[in-house]
């Protein structure tokens, strides 16, 4: 197995990460559903994919399709997971990118507004994978990766909304990856999903090493990598 010829659906594209992630998928023969809120900026996030994207000769040809969606609207992600699948789309990956960093000040400094903007990650996290979880069952090799961070094992008092949001975050998808495993079990079939978190100190420190982890994610067998917490840092 590989990620070549499959679909992967990036949750909050128009970072600079996700055009990092972009671009390795396509190049190692993916298809990228790039979703964001903002129009203009997948447009952006487009263009910036296909001229510079080197696509492996022995895999399909990647490509990038653009998905305008607010992806903490339930509503609106589920109407896009229910057009996907209705027009003939097959999800076998997702990855949501939705993130962001306010902190300082020690815990004192944790304002309830910090944490608001923050949870906004958390809310991407819970909405898409509920949204897309039967399109990721029905894959022969659904993949459903997070990116969390180290400040999980080690939170400091001037990150304390972050780290809790992380906490949360991953947990979920633990949570996701019990299910996955159980229906298997229940079903006595083989595990062909898998749900699996990667943590990073900084994320733009190891932004390729992110990217070439989330290509890789259809070379592992699932029953291998399903709930597995993977240290980048």
């Amino acid at each position: 197995m590989t990620v070549a010829g499959r679909t992967v659906l990036l949750a909050g594209a128009t970072s600079p990460s996700g055009l990092t992630i972009a671009r390795a998928l396509i190049g190692a023969g993916a298809r990228v559903i790039a979703v964001g809120r903002d129009r203009g900026r997948l447009d952006t996030l487009a263009a910036a994919v296909r001229p510079d994207t080197e696509v492996s000769t022995d895999a399909p040809h990647g490509s990038i399709r653009i998905e305008p969606c607010s992806l903490t609207d339930e509503g609106e992600v589920i109407t896009l997971a229910t057009r996907l699948a209705e027009g003939g789309e097959h999800i076998d990956g997702l990855v949501p990118l939705v993130g962001g960093w306010r902190g300082g000040g020690g815990l004192a400094g944790q304002t309830e507004e910090d944490y608001r903007a923050l949870e906004h990650a958390f809310t991407a996290v819970r909405v898409t994978s509920r949204a897309f979880d039967t399109a990721l069952r029905a894959s022969e090799a659904g993949r459903f990766a997070i990116i969390s961070s180290t400040a999980v094992a080690r939170p400091l008092a001037g990150g304390a909304n972050y780290a809790a949001v992380k906490a949360a975050s991953e947990a979920w998808t633990r949570a996701v990856a019990q299910g996955f495993a159980k229906t298997a079990r229940d079903a006595e079939q083989p595990l062909r999903v898998a749900a699996v978190v990667l943590r990073v100190r900084g994320l733009d420190e190891v932004i390729d090493r992110v990217a070439a982890q989330i290509v890789q994610l259809w070379d592992v067998d699932a029953t291998k990598l399903n709930d597995r917490v993977i240290d980048l840092a």
